[in-house]
Order: structure tokens, then C-alpha cells, then sequence
């Protein structure tokens, strides 16, 4: 009885290795949804903490200078404005703003290691007295006091981000988003500038009057 059990468990093994190499040598590994979803998220020896607490929303693309500079111009940053970027990078729009159009600026980014860059190119650029740049989730922020906002997100975090912005910001207040639109909400202007790479598009907006 126990040599037939053990004929059968070789037996088993045989078809499982036939079934899983195939007829033409190549090796398959077969895996269940579960399981691949597990590796995707665990690494051996090392906690992963929730999702929400290492993830940023949008991965981070640089926006060329071309469509930094467009974007500035078409909201006709001045002076006398408070802007926020929401998701802001290597801190190139905040720092082009007080670079060029003498505006108050903060950028709000999610990333500590971006946070550092931009510090550093601020000082760099000679604009600490005017910019500054918070490690914070976007969707927490408190930006009530900009006179101006650039965005360079995802279609589905804009759209998230609509309401907040519209019960938020004062009237007048100008948006100013890098290729993706806030969905239902038309925007004022739309502008395509070209790039080395490809075409941008650059969409504007005024925050109107509450009803």
C-alpha cells in the first residue's frame, strides 16, 4: 500500500512538471491572481506600510519649460500673486514664478526626496525669500489664499479635486492645468505649445462668482 501511494504522488509530480513546462521546453510559472497581487506589494524582510502612506497619486513627469512658461503667462502671473502648484515636483513652475513674474509661490508635493531637489533649485535660482515647498497630500492642503493654482495631475485627481478647488478659491482666481481638463467643468481658454517631444496642452480657467 505505501509503494503504491508513492507511485502515485511520482506519477503526480510528473504530470504537474509536464503541465507546467509545456511541449516546447519553455519553462511557464503559473501563479493564481492572489498570489501575484501578494509579490506586487510585499518585498521579503521589509514592512510595507499602507498604500496610502507611500503612494503619490500622479507619478511624477517633469513639465517642459515651454509649457511652464505658458501656462504662467496665459493666468498673467504678476507680482502681487500668492500661486500654489499642487504637485509640485522639482519646483520648476513655483520657481519660474518668482523668477520671472516676481509671485509669492508654494508647492505642495507628496515626495521628500522632490521636496529636497526643489529647495535646492530654489536656492540655486536665488527665490528662497519667495517660495517655499510643503511635503503634504494635496487633497489636505488648505490653498484658500492663492490667487493662482498649476496643476500637472491625472483626469481622475482633477476631477477629485474640482469640488475643493471651486469651494476653496476666491472668484477670480486662476487655474491653470498641464494637459489633462477638470472633466464637466469647460475651461476658459485652451492652448497647445510644442515641445521637443510631443504637443502640450494647456488649459485655463477663472474661478467664478459663488451662487
Amino acid at each position: 500500500m505505501k509503494m503504491q501511494h508513492q507511485r502515485l504522488l511520482i506519477l503526480f509530480l510528473v504530470g504537474v512538471c509536464i503541465t507546467i513546462t509545456g511541449c516546447g521546453g519553455q519553462e511557464y510559472i503559473v501563479k493564481s491572481k492572489e498570489s501575484v497581487e501578494n509579490e506586487q506589494t510585499q518585498t521579503p524582510g521589509v514592512t510595507v506600510p499602507p498604500a496610502k502612506e507611500v503612494r503619490a497619486d500622479v507619478p511624477y513627469v517633469l513639465t517642459p519649460q515651454p509649457v511652464v512658461d505658458t501656462m504662467l503667462s496665459l493666468a498673467k502671473v504678476n507680482q502681487n500673486d500668492v500661486l500654489y502648484d499642487l504637485g509640485s515636483g522639482d519646483g520648476r513652475i513655483v520657481i519660474t514664478a518668482a523668477q520671472k513674474f516676481g509671485a509669492r509661490g508654494t508647492g505642495i508635493e507628496i515626495d521628500p526626496q522632490l521636496i529636497k531637489q526643489a529647495n535646492a533649485n530654489a536656492q540655486s535660482a536665488g527665490v528662497t525669500d519667495k517660495v517655499k515647498f510643503v511635503q503634504q497630500d494635496l487633497f489636505n492642503t488648505d490653498f484658500s489664499n492663492a490667487s493662482v493654482v498649476t496643476l500637472y495631475l491625472l483626469p481622475d485627481v482633477n476631477t477629485k479635486l474640482r469640488t475643493k478647488l471651486l469651494s476653496q478659491l476666491k472668484p477670480g482666481t486662476r487655474i491653470v492645468s498641464h494637459d489633462f481638463d477638470m472633466g464637466e467643468w469647460k475651461p476658459d481658454k485652451v492652448v497647445k505649445v510644442q515641445g521637443n517631444d510631443r504637443q502640450h496642452t494647456v488649459y485655463y480657467w477663472t474661478v467664478p462668482k459663488k451662487l
